[in-house]
């Protein structure tokens, strides 16, 4: 059997931009994924809301960090063939006051924390799959997200060829979502049902390439 290990935030937890619930399992991107793939797989969904790339939250407190987990979780679940390392979203909040440069250093560091782990198959590093978060856009006045990523959509914009330069530096694969998914018009941040499908979808036809 073959490991898939799928490290993000809330939009991989699946948080419901429609009520502040969690979408079903079955209709968030991992657990299409694993249906998708089949019984041969194991997708192991490690998704937190509000986990940024490296930088402890001053209002949550330092297990929001998604470096502290990360090697604790790959020692955990391994061997592990694939790692989804899906993040960035929230190191855009207003109060960490990071350029998308910053960001990316962030990454950067989670990449190369997994690249030089045992966590794979035989002792060796686990493949890769780095996923640049789809672009914040039109978060309504009324939402409780708005003055937290006020003025983050243009940084949000440039993560995606940012990313993929980390991608091509540590030659791993790249899924940019901005080119697969647009965030929920109902809070500007987060995937509805549809945008779980489409990511899903191309997060399956990433892992069989991956695999061949």
């Amino acid at each position: 059997m073959k490991t898939i290990l799928c490290y993000g935030d809330s939009n991989t937890w699946g948080y419901n931009p429609a009520n502040g619930g969690r979408i079903p399992y079955h209709k968030r991107w991992t657990g299409l994924l694993q249906n998708k793939i089949g019984p041969e797989f194991k997708v192991i969904e490690e998704g937190l809301n509000g986990r940024t790339t490296v930088w402890d939250d001053p209002l949550h407190g330092g297990f929001k960090n998604g470096r502290n987990y990360l090697i604790p979780c790959l020692a955990s679940h391994r061997p592990i063939d694939i790692v989804i390392l899906f993040l960035g979203t929230n190191d855009l909040k207003m109060r960490f006051s990071l350029s998308a440069s910053e960001i990316t250093s962030g990454i950067r560091v989670l990449v190369e924390d997994i690249s030089k782990s045992n966590a794979g198959m035989n002792d060796k590093a686990p493949k890769i799959c780095l996923v640049a978060p789809p672009i914040i856009s039109n978060i309504p006045d009324s939402s409780r997200f708005f003055e937290e990523y006020e003025n983050s959509t243009e940084k949000s914009r440039k993560l995606g060829d940012y990313f993929n330069e980390v991608a091509q530096e540590y030659q791993c694969d790249f899924l940019d979502a901005s080119k697969v998914v647009r965030v929920s018009k109902m809070d500007g941040i987060h995937l509805d049902e549809e945008g779980h499908l489409e990511l899903g979808n191309a997060l399956t036809k990433k892992v069989e390439n991956i695999l061949k």
